[in-house]
């Protein structure tokens, strides 16, 4: 659907979407010997817009109880804006409020995030100063709730707060994030690659890491790239 203006809307956004560039082909990586993307294909890479109170079901009481733990000053200067979208919840928390955030989501009363079920990593090149996403999706296993994190850094500075002491299970996330897109865990006891051997170049899961020219090492063979290995008439 589209606005009068002529841009494109998803019915599932609350608010204004963000438009943070455009996507071209289906993996957006362009100049490379991948010869498996569509290059015609061009799509708006956008952002949910902040959304506003009622949030809706469980939101507002998830929201309100946040607030209570953390005072109306520390969750102002802590949370960028609170994301309604396709029926979840998310906050946008700045990185250095990060540990304090978790650790009342999951010690309030009222709260009980009990687990991170995991951390991704998102690279949106075109989102100037806050290129590399880290997302944690939470779980209340006590009041049968779930809630997203989402931390946006720098691609020139991709550092954010470990939450290994608030959430051990962040361990191996925390390095597969790291060894794909490049965020720094500040405070991990051991931010090591997970997947790729440890003098590897980059971090396949960004956007501009090259889809072809690399050849691959698997069980002492060398695999040659894509554009080495495939014939086209």
């Amino acid at each position: 659907m589209t606005d009068r203006n002529g841009d494109r809307r998803d019915p599932q956004f609350v608010g204004n979407p963000q438009f943070v560039g455009e996507r071209r082909g289906m993996f957006g990586v362009a100049d490379s010997g991948d010869t498996s993307g569509y290059g015609g294909l061009v799509q708006p890479v956008a952002m949910p817009g902040a959304a506003t109170r009622p949030y809706g079901g469980y939101f507002d009481t998830v929201v309100d109880a946040l607030i209570a733990a953390l005072g109306d000053e520390q969750y102002a200067a802590a949370v960028e804006r609170v994301v309604v979208y396709r029926d979840e919840l998310s906050l946008d928390i700045r990185r250095d409020h990060l540990p304090a955030v978790a650790a009342a989501l999951r010690d309030a009363p009222d709260l009980r995030f009990e687990l991170c079920l995991g951390v991704s990593g998102v690279h949106y090149p075109d989102d100037t100063g806050r290129e590399l996403h880290a997302v944690y999706p939470l779980l209340s296993i006590t009041h049968n709730r779930r809630l997203r994190l989402e931390v946006a850094v720098p691609d020139a500075d991709p550092h954010i707060p470990s939450l290994f002491g608030v959430y051990p299970t962040t361990d191996w996330h925390e390095r597969e994030t790291y060894d794909f897109f490049g965020i720094v865990f500040d405070g991990h006891p051991a931010l090591t690659r997970i997947a790729m051997p440890d003098d590897w170049d980059g971090h396949p899961q960004r956007k501009d890491y090259p889809l072809g020219g690399v050849p691959v090492q698997y069980h002492g063979a060398t695999i040659p790239p894509p554009d080495e290995r495939r014939a086209y008439n």
